[in-house]
Formats: C-alpha cells, structure tokens, sequence
C-alpha cells in the first residue's frame, strides 16, 4: 500500500502500519465531510485509534447526534469518489500560524503554540481540506474503502474539565468491506453480549444514579460472586497462602511512606478523623506491609504469601465509567509476597502458574507484557534493573513469549501483564505481578538471614482476577451469561408440563433444594414451551426438569440441556449425582 509521508515523498507502507494509515485518512476524510456540511467547524485533535479513528469538534451553537451520522458518512463517500489527490508539505512556525488563523482554526493555532519554537510543521491537503498532521497518509481519497461512523460523544478540548467541552464523532475504518463487516458483525455479538443488559436480565448487579461507579449487587450476583471467591480460597489455600483483612482506612502519614500521596493522590478519596487526614485505601499493599513489620521474621519463614480480598476505593472520572468494568469500588484479589532475592525466579513462577491454572479453567487464552520503569517512579536505578532482570529471567525459564511496554510499570517496581482474549476474541488486562524493592525499604522491612543478620526482602504485588467485579463482567460477556452449573445463579429450573404435574414437581424441587443445589420451581399457568425460553434465555439455567405425565407416571426428570439442547429423561437419583459431580469438580465447559 502506497502512502505520502509529510516530507512529501510516497513510499510502501509497513504492513503492521496499514490499518493506522487508513483510520487517520480516515478521521481527514470525515472532517472534510463535517466541514463541508457545517462551515462554522473548528477542528480539535483528530487521531487513528486502536479501535478506529475520531475526531473532536467545536460546531458553535450546532449539536450533533446519532441520527446526523448518515449524512456526514454519505459526504465521505462523495469525497472519495472524486478521487481528490492528498498531498503535504511543511511549514514554518510562523507561517503555520498564519495558515491556520486565515482558515478560523483556533484550536490548531492554540495546539502549534505548545509545539517548541523552532518546529516545522507538517500539513495535509486534499481538495479544499487542509489538516495540520505528521501522517503519513494515503495517497488518494478513492484509497479508502470501507468505514462507518459510529457514535457521537463528548469531549473536553485537551482533556481538561475546565476547557470548552466538544463533539466527539467516532468511526471505524478497514482496508476491505469484508474486514468491515466482519468487525461490524464482531460489535453486534459484543453487544448482545453486553454484560449491563445480561446484568439487569438475571439480576445480578444494579447501577444507580444516587451512587455512579458504586455497583448494587442482587442476590444472584452475590450467588455469582461467591462461589469464584470460594474458588479463589481453595485456589490460594492449596498454594500455601494465608489471608489477611487490612483496614479500609489508614491515615495520610502511611500514603506518604508508601508513594502512593505523590504518585496517585489524585485518585485516592481522603477524608479527615480526629483532626488528621486519612485515605480510604486505593490499593492494599500498605496494609499488607505493615502485618508483615508488626512482629520480626527469620529466613526460615519466607517467603510469605499473604493474600486479602480488600475493598478499594478509586476516583475515576464520571465519563469513563463503564457498568462493571470501570468503577469506583471494587475488591481486589491481591497477594503480597515477601521473599528472600534467591527466591525471586521461583515465586514468579509459582504466580505464572497459578494465574495460568485460574485463566486455563475458564477458557481464556492469553498474552503476556513485561512493562518496564516509568518516568514517574521512585528506587535506584539498580533496584529498578535487578527488578526487571528478575520478571525476564523468569518468564524466559518458563519458555514464555512476552512484549516489552517501555514505561508503563507501577511507579514502584515493573511488572508482568496478563491480557486476556475471551470468546469473541477481545482482550481484557486482568492478572499482573510486579516486583516491588521500594516498598520493603520506605517501609524498612526486615528479616534476620541464618547468619543473624538483618536483610530486607524483595516484594511481589499480584492479582489474578484484577478486580472481582470488572472479572464478573468479563466471564458475563465471555459465558453470554451462560455460566457453568458451579457459578451459575440458578442450577435447575422445575417446570411442571401442567396442575397435574405440579405435586410431583414440587418434590423434585424440594430434594434439589435439600442437597444445596440451587433449584426454583416454575408452576406458573404458563404453556411449557414460554417456561422452557424464559428458563434458556433469561435465568440461562444450565438445567430444565421438564416434568410431565409421564415423568410422574415413571418417577422420572426429563433433563433438557441449556448447552445441546438435547434432553435425556433419567432417575432424579442419577441426576443429582451428575449435578454434584459437575458442582465439586467445578466443571466448565469452553465456550466457543
């Protein structure tokens, strides 16, 4: 694919780099289009994505919704019908300037005065659009083929909640109709899928107005919720982990010591006791640390693998909540490992394990990233590159594939990444382990070596779900709330053909509920056939009792399966045998 870089000089374009091309011809495309059909537009940044391509604009007094969206897209496709050739130069500060204030564009003149003094600086033209960019580009407009605008949204220009507050139009863009469709396709199933509307039809979760980023949990939510931290317990309990509670709140002089007050105060909610400021806890690592220093340890005792299922507070902003998966409060699945540097490798790889066993059980694949030191961070330089050898060697003795993300560790210490990829293929950041030297020492931590010396261990942070919540909603979409008989909020559900099978129905149900499975009755006068669908795509009941004449006739269930849709009439005896089988072994079947 050929594109024009803003030198002006045309040459083929990387193959990894085509999709980012398209999407930010794409994005100048749109904006001609925009500033065709509203001349008054005022052009903010306009930038290619992972997931496509948007751009933010001042439309005066004019506002903008969904419904506008066709138009914009059919004076897109004029455009690249006429083929208009894109063309770039460069110019000089001054002269940018001047280009841009005779064409009205304040924005840009305003971003050109936070470029350095001495910047030349780039343009694109096609036709009558010109667009200060650094490309590249392609190199006409028939060149894009296949797009689709998406949704209208708000933005604040440069991100600050102080500055005038834009029009956000999205798009998504591919080299070919059938990449197009195939994504489109992908977005229709997400949304099926959407873990706020399976959510609200099995009563799992609610999110109020009173309380944004706050999640309600239901009774079957809590269901649901419980038996993945049972998992988590007798997961972690066979791993040798003890587990911990920390208090919520813990006064700023802590939030000092650990680094969290300079590097994410802005996030963390603080309140004043006693005349003094206190933190509700972003993280639970300072709790975890001070049960370590309140007593000594010897050698012999490490490592120590603490683990605690602590409530955290974050403060996120109001637009970038997102039902489970972006909140205010969640439960961390943390564990905090504290551990003599010899057995660093070791202990990295007991948590690659571990994660691996808990992301293998539910069908995820995934990918690994090693992100290394930010630029904000606290330690030595060799602290840092002993941390970051130790996350290498360790993932190269387990023969592991990874990426390096320059710069994006914790401010404390560089870390592993787990991204998952789920049914339909998206990847979810979960798991993470990070290798902490700075804690240990702001918070002068100690053991005593076999030679009664006093040395400070090395820390491990990790988690594996992340957060238990943005997890429920991850295994929501994944499952499409179809979840496997050991989480699912109900296991069976009863349905009496008709009043002369309701007796008989009443008992099976009763000795389901006797055994702890977890069973409800369906005698509604209803046909069968609305009881079966409500049962399949509402509670998405692993199990239907089907129980008629006959069955009350023979004693038996006819059991119809959520996932074959077959149905195989059996003894309630060799039923509930094949439910608990299911329920003890915690059985998951993939989905695909």
């Amino acid at each position: 694919m050929k594109v024009i870089y803003n030198d002006g000089t045309v040459n083929e374009c990387p193959k990894e780099e085509e999709l980012h091309v398209i999407r930010h011809t794409a994005a100048h495309i749109m904006a001609q289009a925009i500033k065709r059909l509203y001349p008054q537009a005022d052009f903010g940044y306009g930038p290619a994505t992972d997931n496509g391509f948007y751009y933010d604009v001042d439309l005066g007094d004019e506002t903008l919704s969904d419904d506008d969206l066709p138009k914009i897209e059919a004076e897109m496709k004029k455009i690249t019908k006429e083929n208009l050739p894109i063309k770039a130069y460069i110019l000089p500060r001054a002269e940018a300037i001047k280009l841009m204030q005779d064409r009205g564009e304040k924005y840009k003149v305003e971003h050109i005065n936070d470029l350095p003094a001495d910047a030349q600086i780039s343009f694109y033209q096609q036709g009558e659009y010109i667009d200060m960019c650094v490309g590249p580009h392609l190199t006409y407009t028939k060149a894009l083929k296949a797009f689709k605008l998406t949704q209208v949204s708000g933005a604040y220009w440069k991100a600050d909640k102080n500055n005038k507050m834009l029009t956000r139009i999205n798009g998504i863009a591919f080299a070919s109709q059938e990449d197009l469709d195939a994504y489109v396709k992908l977005m229709e199933e997400a949304a099926r899928r959407d873990h706020r509307k399976i959510g609200k039809e099995m009563k799992l979760f609610m999110l109020r107005d009173e309380a944004p980023g706050f999640p309600f949990f239901l009774p079957n939510g809590m269901i649901l919720k419980n038996e993945l931290i049972s998992y988590w317990r007798d997961l972690h309990k066979a791993n040798g982990y003890v587990e911990l509670s920390t208090p919520l709140i813990m006064n700023r002089h802590l939030w000092e010591t650990s680094g969290h007050w300079d590097h994410y105060k802005d996030n963390m909610y603080s309140t004043v006791i006693d005349e003094e400021d206190y933190c509700i806890k972003p993280m639970n690592c300072p709790g975890g640390v001070m049960v370590y220093a309140s007593e000594p340890h010897s050698y012999k005792e490490l490592p120590i693998r603490a683990a605690e299922l602590g409530v955290v507070h974050r403060h996120e902003l109001k637009g970038a909540l997102h039902g489970l998966f972006r909140v205010r409060c969640f439960t961390q699945d943390d564990a905090h490992i504290f551990m003599r540097q010899d057995q660093i490798q070791g202990e990295i790889m007991n948590v690659v394990h571990l994660i691996n066993e808990v992301y293998t059980k539910f069908g995820f694949k995934y990918f690994i990233e090693l992100s290394t030191r930010p630029e904000n961070s606290m330690g030595s330089d060799e602290d840092w590159e002993a941390a970051t050898n130790g996350l290498k060697t360790a993932l190269e003795k387990l023969g592991l594939d990874y990426i390096v993300n320059e710069g994006d560790g914790a401010f404390y210490g560089p870390k592993i990444d787990f991204h998952l990829q789920d049914s339909i293929g998206r990847t979810w950041q979960c798991g993470t382990i990070q290798l902490d030297f700075q804690m240990p020492l702001n918070f002068n931590l100690e053991y005593n070596d076999e030679n009664d010396t006093r040395q400070r261990p090395v820390m491990i942070h990790r988690v594996c779900f992340g957060s238990i919540e943005r997890f429920i909603g991850i295994l929501t979409e994944h499952f499409a709330g179809k979840f496997p008989v050991w989480l699912a909020p109900v296991q069976v559900k009863v349905l009496p053909v008709s009043d002369k099978s309701n007796d008989y129905a009443s008992k099976v149900y009763q000795e389901l509920k006797d055994e702890g499975i977890r069973a409800i009755l369906d005698d509604r006068d209803e046909k069968i056939g609305y009881k079966i669908r409500e049962a399949q795509m509402v509670d998405r009941a692993p199990y239907m009792l089907i129980l008629g004449q006959k069955e009350v006739e023979e004693g038996t269930v006819s059991v119809r399966s959520r996932d074959t849709g077959d149905t195989v009439t059996m003894k309630p005896e060799e039923f509930k045998a094949l439910l608990h089988n299911q329920i003890i072994t915690r059985e998951t079947i993939i989905p695909q």
